[in-house]
């Protein structure tokens, strides 16, 4: 077997059941899941319906990299979403479609990381544990960039000593960031463009949540950012998109990479091998899903009107606050974040993930301790008969 194998960490929710192993919650309180980032929005039907009308579509083997009217659409979209020239996002060089980001985040490592040299792979922390096990199953170190309160959970980039970036191969940036919620500024991500021409590193920015946020300011882009510098190659910047989270199907498993042209054709290259095609029926519903922006608008609005409602309760008892996009709060815990979950699923049969089992101690400390992780997934009354009981909790300490 492979021995890097071994380096790969529990995920954080078979932690969770570890921890909570042997609590019995009480029988009079119907069981509330805030753990898990998945969302429990309805698929809207124009998504589903497409996906039915197109199932004769599982006849046909489809081709690694996508029909080009899914190529096209996705083009047009993210050269209106984050007001890109026109000419310099190409179908046919600039996008790949792929079966969700988590499967594209893992494997672009194994394709960008040259093994050889004792390659780092840059990220922040606290952190998608995916970026984590892709640097090992790549063959490189994971070096962590703390996020932590003292500059609203962004990574500062200037933090990292120069003999880490002359070994960076990749940078893995989340924004907006999971579990924070906290976006990272066009001037950062220009000094990261910077940073990664000077040192010659790939930047994979994972933007899967950017069509979740508050009001109509959008969070700023990778490319977008890029592109305000006359930078219209997209030149190692690459970036990572998802329907899962933006149009509530989760289980479609469809997203897109977008960016260099020339680190595109080599992870297509990989991806040829890895065969991880999406079926036509996806296609097909992908493209409805990304043609239209009503059912997204009607998405955080129902995001906004749960943080409107469970922000006020929670801020009475925790120091808590509606994060700049995403649908996670990420509240200071009174008490060590994991006591403090094992005894609310204890006493309120509430769950949600302790922050230091997203996170790893670096540089002196663990970012996600004394912290955790609440996904307002659920229906509204579900979230704030939630925030109640958490409340309830807290005040009962």
């Amino acid at each position: 077997m492979n021995p890097d194998l071994n380096k790969l960490q529990p995920y954080p929710f078979e932690k969770l059941a570890r921890l909570n192993a042997g609590v019995t919650p009480p029988p009079d309180k119907t069981a509330i899941a805030l753990a898990i980032g998945e969302p429990q929005h309805a698929t809207p039907t124009l998504i589903s319906d497409e996906l039915v009308s197109h199932l004769h579509g599982l006849a046909t083997y489809p081709t690694t990299r996508g029909m080009s009217l899914l190529r096209e659409t996705i083009a047009q979209w993210l050269i209106k979403r984050f007001d890109l020239p026109s000419s310099s996002i190409h179908p046919d060089h600039n996008i790949l479609p792929v079966s969700g980001t988590r499967e594209a985040l893992f494997s672009f490592a194994q394709a960008v990381i040259d093994p050889s040299t004792q390659p780092l792979v840059v990220m922040p922390n606290p952190f998608y544990q995916i970026y984590e096990g892709a640097a090992f199953l790549a063959g490189a170190q994971p070096w962590f960039l703390n996020a932590t309160a003292d500059n609203d959970f962004v990574p500062d980039f200037e933090q990292v000593p120069t003999d880490v970036w002359r070994r960076c191969q990749l940078i893995y940036i989340c924004s907006p960031g999971n579990p924070t919620g906290a976006v990272v500024g066009i001037a950062a991500l220009q000094r990261l463009i910077q940073l990664a021409d000077e040192y010659d590193f790939v930047i994979a920015a994972d933007e899967c949540y950017s069509e979740i946020y508050p009001g109509q300011h959008a969070p700023v882009g990778l490319l977008q950012a890029a592109s305000a510098m006359g930078r219209d190659d997209y030149a190692r910047c690459v970036v990572f998109h998802s329907l899962s989270k933006r149009s509530n199907v989760p289980g479609l498993r469809s997203g897109f990479v977008a960016g260099d042209a020339a680190i595109l054709q080599q992870f297509l290259l990989y991806r040829t091998y890895h065969g991880c095609a999406m079926p036509l029926p996806t296609q097909y519903a992908s493209i409805k899903a990304w043609t239209d922006e009503r059912h997204v608008q009607e998405n955080r609005d129902l995001y906004q009107e749960k943080f409107a409602a469970v922000v006020p309760i929670l801020s009475s008892v925790l120091k808590v606050a509606q994060p700049h996009a995403s649908f996670y709060l990420w509240p200071k815990t009174p008490i060590d974040d994991s006591v403090f979950v094992r005894e609310l699923y204890h006493q309120q049969h509430v769950l949600v993930l302790p922050g230091s089992f997203l996170s790893r101690a670096a540089h002196g400390i663990n970012p996600g301790s004394g912290y955790v992780r609440i996904a307002l997934v659920p229906p509204l009354q579900t979230c704030i008969e939630a925030a109640h009981r958490i409340r309830d909790f807290v005040k009962n300490l």
